[in-house]
């Protein structure tokens, strides 16, 4: 009977790396803080030092007006006047540059003595605490920031000297306004260009690290094709600081293999050893037909069926433990299909099967094909004509073969013991009972397990758990 063949493999058992573990992550993200970081310092730098330059030029522009001013004022016992300064700026009303002289009061205030035609009726508003700094500051000039005439922000600038035995106080002051201007705009500018160039910097970075680690990542994949049963060992070519790594996991795989082919001899030997001599005894024994020769024969043959047992679990162990190994499910029940099919050609069984071309089974063909070879041959034996058998993947790396007959089944007392070694389906029938527990023996090899119960077709239903490679 043709198979009904179909399914798409699952990928639930896909796993994905936590962030917190990732390499590529761990590299990006330091590296981008500290360019964060290293951008923003610079930026702090970069505007406070261009703030710092244009109030310094500010400052020397005042202090040249201060000079203009006390060259320009003529301080006498009638009075004090102050010639106009050649800046036109501080004759039109509310020019923007401005100057003022005053002299400290006996309250601690100023009181203006003459000032610039551009204050108009208006005087330049400076802090209460002016009068003390000027005279701790011994002749120096003091700048400070101050509201002008109009409401424009001021750079003022200010000194206390002595002239003609009076205190006088001489201010400067000139509108700020196009140099917070500038200093806005050199600060957009200079933020700007940093975020683009720390956008840059940090594609650069994720590039240089995808691209560095581009051969761990080719590592990575080749040993999950080992894994996967996809290869045998890693063949890439790699950088001189894991080439190392690639060759001990290949020195590793070797080991391995090498162990597993000592125990496959081991076992070959053991089971050659055993075999002679039963086979020695039961020919003895055939050619006596007292009690004595029964017995013999009896006790050999069951001791033939357990060393078998024993050896034939002693290799799916060791194989168990191989890598590299990958068979294809759909190909095995199909071969077995075909040959059962044949086998109970005179009884009219049918097998009805369903796999993925995709799912294959993480371990050798020959214990595949022994486990669902028992199985499937009981099923034939003991059904009226129909058997199924369905296999999946669980996408959690593992597969789930379902055999079933529409036989007259089993009780459910029984569905654990027939398990056992030596335990049979019928007592009546020939065979040594030992189909059922290679199969669970075998399936507990591969870290799998056989679950006996009640089928809707009437009969047993084996339901087979094994490990399964990954697409």
């Amino acid at each position: 009977m043709k198979p009904a063949r179909g399914g798409a493999s699952n990928d639930w058992g896909r796993w994905f790396g936590r962030p917190g573990r990732s390499l590529t992550r761990r590299l990006i993200w330091l590296a981008s803080a500290w360019i964060l970081a290293a951008l923003v310092a610079t930026g702090l730098v970069l505007t406070s030092t261009f703030k710092e330059s244009a109030l310094r030029r500010l400052g020397s522009d005042l202090a040249e007006m201060l000079d203009q001013v006390l060259l320009a004022t003529e301080v006498t016992p009638g009075g004090v006047t102050t010639r106009p300064l050649s800046d036109q700026a501080t004759l039109n009303l509310f020019g923007g540059s401005y100057w003022q002289v005053a002299e400290p009061t006996d309250g601690g205030r100023l009181r203006v003595l003459t000032k610039s035609g551009s204050l108009w009726n208006e005087t330049l508003v400076v802090p209460p605490e002016l009068p003390g700094m000027l005279a701790e500051a011994s002749g120096e000039n003091i700048s400070f920031n101050a509201a002008g005439p109009d409401g424009a922000p001021l750079r003022v600038a200010a000194t206390l000297k002595r002239v003609s035995g009076r205190d006088v106080v001489f201010m400067a002051a000139v509108d700020r306004t196009d140099v917070e201007a500038d200093v806005r705009q050199f600060s957009t500018v200079a933020w700007t260009s940093l975020v683009l160039l720390g956008l840059g910097l940090v594609i650069a970075v994720f590039l240089q690290v995808q691209i560095g680690l581009r051969p761990l990542f080719a590592l990575r994949n080749e040993i999950a094709d080992v894994r996967k049963g996809k290869a045998a060992r890693i063949a890439g070519d790699y950088p001189l600081e894991i080439a190392p790594l690639a060759q001990q996991v290949n020195r590793l795989l070797d080991h391995n293999q090498d162990v597993v082919e000592r125990q496959r001899t081991h076992v070959g030997n053991l089971a050659h050893a055993l075999k002679t001599p039963l086979s020695v005894m039961l020919a003895e024994a055939e050619g006596r037909h007292d009690q004595l020769g029964e017995v013999v024969r009896r006790q050999s043959e069951t001791m033939r069926g357990q060393v078998e047992h024993h050896l034939r679990r002693a290799r799916a162990a060791a194989r168990a433990q191989g890598l590299g190994e990958r068979t294809p499910v759909a190909e095995v029940v199909d071969e077995l299909a075909v040959m059962l099919e044949r086998v109970f050609q005179s009884k009219g069984v049918e097998i009805d099967w369903r796999a993925p071309d995709e799912l294959h089974f993480l371990g050798e063909r020959q214990d595949l094909q022994e486990i669902l070879g028992n199985l499937m041959e009981n099923a034939c034996k003991w059904c009226s004509r129909r058997v199924r058998v369905s296999a999946g993947g669980t996408g959690l790396g593992q597969m789930v073969a379902v055999i079933e007959d529409d036989g007259p089944g089993l009780p459910a007392d029984r569905l654990e013991t027939v398990l056992k070694r030596g335990e049979r389906l019928d007592e009546t029938a020939p065979g040594s009972g030992l189909g059922l527990a290679i199969v669970d023996d075998l399936a507990r090899a591969y870290g799998g397990r056989l679950v006996l119960g009640a089928s809707d077709l009437g009969g047993l239903k084996a339901t087979l758990d094994l490990p399964a490679a990954e697409a």
